[in-house]
């Protein structure tokens, strides 16, 4: 499959930051994707995922959730890493930056969350729930979303570690506040990063499958 790569920057919240999208021919639609604090759009592991959601022809969106002076590593810039508040909201004004950009807005959104991004991303889900067709959260944190949870709409899949004990416990406690569909979906034998053989690739197979169900 053909895929095209281009650098962007979009606008949310007052600040500029900086993208990557792939676009296959003819998208079934966007994943958006959140990174983990510390992270940034050259996150390895999603790098990876986005360019298997490509070949299954989905268009994904890679982008910093800081700017590059709030991503440089000091006492006044480190909280921000950690303020799910700041890149929650940011998330939701990427999802609003996607519906009206003329490259993105034909196309059905979906969102990534990994670890701290997924609390951003189902934030973003529940102040636009008119657009975010679905949500997939690989070992996410989304209890960090804190109220947001009970406002999310979309179909929400999130994928833990079998070795990740307390995560697999933190996103029970979620979801338990969730009233949308919503599965948790155990991985054998990954831990955290999903850094054991093959198991990332589970985690590939199963958001595009999520995805292209509700994109």
């Amino acid at each position: 499959m053909s895929i095209t790569e281009h650098s962007l920057e979009l606008e949310t919240c007052g600040v500029t930051l900086e993208g990557n999208l792939l676009q296959p021919a003819d998208p079934a639609g966007i994943v958006v994707f959140a990174h983990g604090s510390g992270s940034s759009r050259f996150s390895v592991r999603n790098r990876h995922v986005a360019r298997q959601l490509a070949e299954q022809g989905l268009a994904t969106l890679l982008f910093d959730l800081l700017t590059p002076d709030e991503s440089l590593i000091d006492e006044r810039t480190r909280s921000l890493r950690f303020d799910i508040a700041l890149i929650g909201a940011r998330m939701s004004g990427a999802v609003s930056w996607v519906a009206e950009s003329p490259q993105t807005h034909a196309w059905p959104i979906g969102l990534f969350g990994a670890s701290t991004g997924a609390a951003a991303a189902l934030i973003a889900a529940a102040d636009k729930p008119e657009l975010v067709q679905a949500v997939v959260s690989r070992g996410g944190r989304p209890d960090l979303a804190g109220d947001a949870l009970a406002h999310v709409k979309a179909p929400s899949l999130m994928l833990v570690g079998g070795q990740d004990t307390q995560v697999i416990e933190l996103n029970e406690a979620a979801m338990a506040r969730m009233t949308c569909q919503r599965q948790l979906l155990i991985v054998p034998g990954a831990t955290h990063l999903f850094e054991e053989p093959g198991t990332l690739e589970k985690v590939e197979a199963h958001a595009a499958r999520w995805f292209l169900d509700y994109l």
